[in-house]
């Protein structure tokens, strides 16, 4: 088979279409529900021309997250805007919550670890530095920041303030496992953590 050659422009016109169609299914069905047949529809090419622009679903699904990476930054921007407190602590950690709860797509995703999985593989550090700029990076200046002006402890790496921050995420992820009390679980952790990492000069 000759293998087809696209323009500039077609490529951006396709790859742009593949992004949609896997945004929107993927958030809809999933990664493995999603066929080939359903991603190339709308924009026109054959299954076979697919890998010409990604070498597998999974690379696609990556993609997507990181075109949403800025979308997701921007909604909730302003909570890092605050001064650094425990109730602040408690908002930006809702806010993480809120992406993993709310948004179908990263709901879709974290609910279903088979095809985070798939996916997690797909991540090296090259896409971790794409997606730092918008969602790491103004966590961990609030952080810093907090840092600076002693309402945060400093006993331990803005990194690892961050991770123990992210550990709320397990609990949003596995909402199954906690049946009628996830809210009050959630809420408690939350509550927990931010009065854990906060000095005394933060309440």
């Amino acid at each position: 088979m000759v293998a087809v050659a696209f323009t500039a422009e077609e490529r951006a016109r396709i790859t742009a279409s593949l992004l949609d169609a896997a945004e929107r299914l993927y958030a809809s069905q999933g990664l493995k529900k999603t066929s080939l047949e359903e991603l190339v529809a709308p924009a026109g090419i054959s299954k076979a021309s697919f890998y010409a622009f990604f070498d597998s679903k999974e690379t696609l699904y990556k993609e997507v997250m990181i075109r949403r990476a800025p979308l997701i930054a921007e909604r909730h921007s302003a909570v890092f805007l605050r001064p650094p407190s425990v109730e602040s602590l408690v908002e930006v950690m809702r806010a993480m919550t809120t992406v993993l709860t709310e948004d179908p797509f990263y709901r879709r995703l974290f609910t279903h670890p088979d095809e985070l999985q798939a996916v997690s593989r797909r991540i090296g550090a090259h896409e971790i530095a794409r997606v730092t700029p918008y969602i790491m990076a103004p966590l961990l200046e609030y952080i810093a920041k907090g840092q600076a002006q002693g309402v945060i402890t400093r006993d331990v790496e803005p990194e690892i303030v961050m991770g123990v921050m992210g550990t709320i995420g397990l609990i949003a992820m596995n909402q199954h496992m906690y049946g009628d009390t996830h809210d009050a679980v959630l809420d408690a952790t939350i509550n927990a953590i931010a009065r854990g990492m906060a000095t005394s000069n933060g309440d």
